[in-house]
């Protein structure tokens, strides 16, 4: 793994005030998502380490707002933010070291900004008045107003301008399965937290309640809805199975791992059953390390070894 600074001028930040921005901005994602944050450092090219990393950290921030206080304070704080980051994208200056970096990034690598602008008006309105979904149509609506630019305003810094249609169409295949998995994975969260995000008429469909949800009754009902639901996720990744073929070369072995991750994830929560309503399912220790391990000897040169003498 390159270091740090050597990685910062392999792709061309060469100014000590944005180097440091974007060294915060990556400090920031090592403390928060450590798992993806490793990833990019073992596994990326690293002339696209730095913007994906400010990109990351700019999704965060994003989620962190829209997901934290009451519905007035979210509501004020994602308006201020949308107004910081305009500004930021328009004149490439904040006060913010996390803007700076991230509008730099959308500058170099050419991201249209309407992926940002769509994404900053999802939080305020899909995330920030979240109260679960009706229907399959209305996760399909959060998806796309919301957690699809949420995932381009991130991985969309792979590609020089931006994602064409059939990149763009890749991810929103895969934020449908990862939002599906986080769902399930974070379920007995959310439901402490007052979230239900497995959609009311399939409850309905299984004769299940919300509150045997949240009481984690272990029913033949319960073990069904939650099977089916890890079936349309199972579905779900298997969609999205050709996302590291549109990625850009030198992100396709992150894509990899963080899609086998995903499935160990999915696995773990198969596994769980009903237990999952009691406890959120993670990757655990092992398998990440596992993953990165075998990515890491992937990325090996193979053959002899020339030695200078």
């Amino acid at each position: 793994m390159p270091r740090w600074h050597t990685t910062l001028t392999e792709a061309g930040i060469t100014g000590p005030r944005l180097r440091a921005d974007y060294t915060r901005a990556a400090r920031r994602v090592m403390r928060r998502e450590p798992a993806p944050y490793l990833a990019l450092r073992l596994l990326a090219a690293p002339p696209l380490v730095p913007q994906l990393a400010a990109g990351l950290a700019f999704m965060n921030l994003v989620d962190d707002v829209a997901e934290n206080g009451t519905p007035a304070r979210r509501a004020a704080a994602l308006a201020a933010l949308t107004e910081r980051t305009g500004a930021a994208l328009a004149s490439g200056e904040s006060p913010d070291p996390l803007l700076r970096a991230y509008a730099h990034a959308v500058r170099s690598r050419g991201l249209p900004a309407g992926w940002v602008t769509r994404f900053l008006r999802g939080a305020a309105t899909a995330e920030a008045t979240f109260d679960g979904f009706a229907t399959e149509g209305e996760f399909q609506e959060y998806l796309d107003a919301y957690a699809w630019p949420g995932v381009v305003v991130f991985t969309g810094l792979q590609y020089q301008g931006g994602p064409d249609e059939r990149q763009a169409a890749g991810w929103r295949r895969f934020v449908d399965a990862a939002q599906r998995v986080d769902f399930l994975a974070d379920l007995a969260g959310d439901l402490a937290d007052g979230r239900l995000c497995i959609p009311r008429d399939r409850l309905a469909e299984h004769g299940v309640t919300r509150a045997d949800l949240e009481a984690g009754r272990d029913t033949p009902a319960v073990r069904g809805l939650l099977a089916a639901e890890c079936l349309r996720a199972r579905t779900a990744l298997g969609a999205a199975a050709d996302i590291t073929g549109l990625a850009a070369p030198g992100l396709r072995p992150v894509v990899a791992t963080m899609t086998e991750l995903m499935g160990h994830q999915l696995a773990a929560v198969e596994r769980a059953g009903a237990r999952a309503l009691r406890k959120d399912v993670g990757y655990g220790l092992v398998a990440p390390l596992r993953t990165l391990g075998r990515a890491v000897l992937r990325r090996r040169p193979t053959g002899p070894v020339s030695r200078r003498r």
